[in-house]
């Protein structure tokens, strides 16, 4: 009996133990199942995030090379940027140093015109001086009124001797006055004077005597007394002292220009008395004026060669 007892045990437990492998077996075999089905599950993971990473890399690298051809473009357009502000400082350099040179000729122009107005105010004071030397003389021998309280003579705006026509002619006529006789002997040797100056006399063309008329009267009157007074004058101071004759007559004209050209406008007596009148007028030879212009052409003229000399070299 114990026998069998003993041999029953051995069979439950060799019957117990496969059914216990078996389940063991099985659970192993259900864990390498999961173990399988989550690799695979992450293999799927995986490989997703691996080609989103993928897609994300080369898009990266489209981006980068985009990012490196605008930086391409950028860098050759700061060049060209470069290169133009670099034109641009030589062009300004170039600008800065035209405008220094027309600078210094724009000097040296007004230089050279200062120069020439210096010398055409040096002709024009020397016509006035003439004038001025004329009148001098006749009132340091004749003084500067007669007894009316009258001016001699004068200096007009024009620069011309003006001898009031009342001082000469009476009313309407050209024959002299006594008082302007001796008025015009003083006249005579003042220009003698004058004239013996050769500095002064080299510059003169001719010594113009005007008559001129009130508006009194036709045109045609008028022309011919004014002409009659101004031929009368020059006549007087050509005899009243020959040496003036015999040196320089041939600088004195007579001219007409009857009652158109009034010093005064107005229509009352003393205005009309102002139109009747001998004007002296000095002509300056117009070769020196022109000289003198002549000069400073040519000299503007070697200032302009010398720059573009200057320019080409």
């Amino acid at each position: 009996m114990k026998l069998r007892r003993r041999n029953f045990k051995k069979d439950a437990e060799s019957e117990n133990f496969w059914p216990a492998f078996t389940d063991m077996i099985s659970t192993i075999a259900l864990i390498l199942f999961f173990l399988m089905l989550l690799g695979y599950i992450q293999n799927i993971i995986i490989s997703k995030n691996w080609s989103a990473t993928k897609e994300q890399l080369s898009q990266s690298r489209a981006d980068i090379s985009e990012k490196k051809r605008q930086l391409r473009l950028l860098e050759d357009e700061l060049e060209d940027t470069m290169a133009e502000i670099e034109e641009g400082e030589i062009a300004l350099k170039l600008s800065e140093e035209q405008i220094e040179e027309q600078r210094q000729i724009i000097a040296e122009s007004n230089k050279e015109l200062g120069n020439l107005r210096s010398k055409l105010q040096g002709i024009a004071v020397l016509r006035l001086d003439v004038l001025k030397k004329v009148k001098s003389s006749v009132e340091k021998e004749l003084g500067k009124t007669n007894d009316q309280g009258e001016e001699l003579v004068l200096i007009s705006d024009n620069g011309n001797i003006v001898i009031n026509e009342g001082l000469v002619f009476d009313f309407g006529s050209s024959k002299l006055k006594p008082e302007g006789k001796e008025l015009l002997q003083q006249l005579a040797q003042a220009f003698e004077r004058v004239l013996d100056d050769s500095g002064i006399k080299v510059n003169i063309d001719a010594i113009n005597i005007q008559g001129h008329t009130d508006d009194v009267g036709s045109p045609e009157s008028n022309r011919k007394l004014s002409a009659d007074r101004s031929r009368a004058v020059v006549d007087y101071l050509m005899s009243s002292n020959k040496d003036l004759e015999n040196k320089y007559g041939r600088y004195f004209v007579a001219s007409a220009y009857s009652e158109f050209r009034p010093i005064s406008s107005g229509t009352s007596d003393s205005a009309r008395a102002k139109n009747r009148r001998i004007e002296i007028s000095i002509i300056l030879k117009d070769s020196n004026v022109q000289n003198v212009i002549d000069d400073y052409l040519q000299e503007t003229i070697d200032v302009f060669n010398l720059n573009s000399n200057r320019d080409n070299h």
